[in-house]
């Protein structure tokens, strides 16, 4: 079939393994409006982890995000997600929607745009009325500015958000390049935060998720997964690592695989999304199996002179 342009058309969506990867207990995730916050409150330890162990979930994709369709099956979409680089596809990131999350031939994102800074903000319909909560990050046109209120385009028509949850700029390119330490800063607002596998939001991150999204906030677009992360970027010497640089992790005491990404926070401590049953951490590394797997360090944000 021809690739067809779509967007989001939830709050987050899970963009699944393949059209069977959803389970009877992921239907809140499936509908439209998703009930992210249900769904989570509704997993256990152990079905939470078999979204990990039994490669029930790829990725998420937030509000207004481009995806491409690039087939169907049954009401869910073949996607490619294009913001979320991948080593798995070269056009993006692949993975399976329910077609009644994505908004059908909807036009690529034009500026100026409302980024929510905000770790979440609620969305208005225009007479503002309370829709859902959208996550840190979520990007939506601008139609209309004001001192209180901004009027924004999204699938479900013309909606509403509070002034103070948003930064507007012209176009992504316009988002400053935050330093190392913004990085941190960042990521520091999310301690506490439940670990989600595949998770690309404020409901919830996985390790690389993590990552990439407080790189986003600071104006840099990096590859969706660690091994990928791993392979890009600025190469910085375990000796010569800094406040916001990306630490990397491989078993057999850092020789074999990759498997895990978190953010230098300075003074041997690490900020990540450690795994399922944990929260969002700054973690002491002397002593600990971080330690001992540590394995490359890489850099996206820019020095700055002076």
């Amino acid at each position: 079939m021809t690739i067809r342009k779509g967007r989001v058309a939830v709050s987050v969506a899970a963009v699944w393994t393949s059209k069977d990867s959803p389970r009877d207990l992921d239907e809140k995730a499936v509908v439209n409006p998703a009930d992210i916050e249900s769904w989570l409150n509704g997993l256990t330890y152990e079905t939470s982890l078999a979204l990990c162990n039994e490669n029930r979930i790829q990725t998420q994709a937030l509000l207004g995000e481009e995806v491409l369709i690039i087939d169907e099956q049954d009401g869910y979409a073949h996607v490619i997600i294009p913001a979320q680089s991948s080593s798995k596809d070269e056009r993006g990131y692949p993975g399976w929607m329910p077609l009644c999350q994505i908004e059908l031939n909807a036009e690529s994102l034009h500026g100026p745009i409302a980024v929510v800074q905000s770790k979440k903000t609620m969305l208005y319909s225009e007479d503002e009325t309370p829709q859902f909560d959208l996550s840190f990050q979520t990007i939506l046109t601008v139609l209309k500015g004001g001192t209180e209120w901004i009027e924004v385009e999204t699938p479900y028509g013309k909606g509403k958000l509070k002034t103070a949850d948003v930064s507007i700029y012209d176009a992504f390119e316009s988002v400053p390049n935050g330093s190392g330490q913004d990085i941190v800063a960042c990521g520091e607002r999310f301690i506490g935060l439940p670990y989600l596998w595949g998770g690309m939001s404020s409901f919830g991150f996985d390790c690389s998720g993590f990552s990439y999204t407080m790189c986003k906030a600071n104006g840099y677009i990096i590859p969706r997964d660690a091994h990928d992360q791993a392979a890009s970027g600025e190469k910085v010497e375990l000796t010569a690592i800094k406040p916001g640089d990306l630490l990397f992790f491989a078993y057999e005491e850092g020789k074999g695989s990759l498997h895990h990404v978190g953010i230098y926070y300075g003074d041997g401590k690490l900020l990540h999304s450690p795994n399922t049953g944990k929260s969002i951490e700054i973690l002491d590394m002397a002593g600990t199996i971080y330690e001992k797997e540590l394995c490359a360090a890489r850099r996206y944000w820019l020095k700055t002179e002076g």
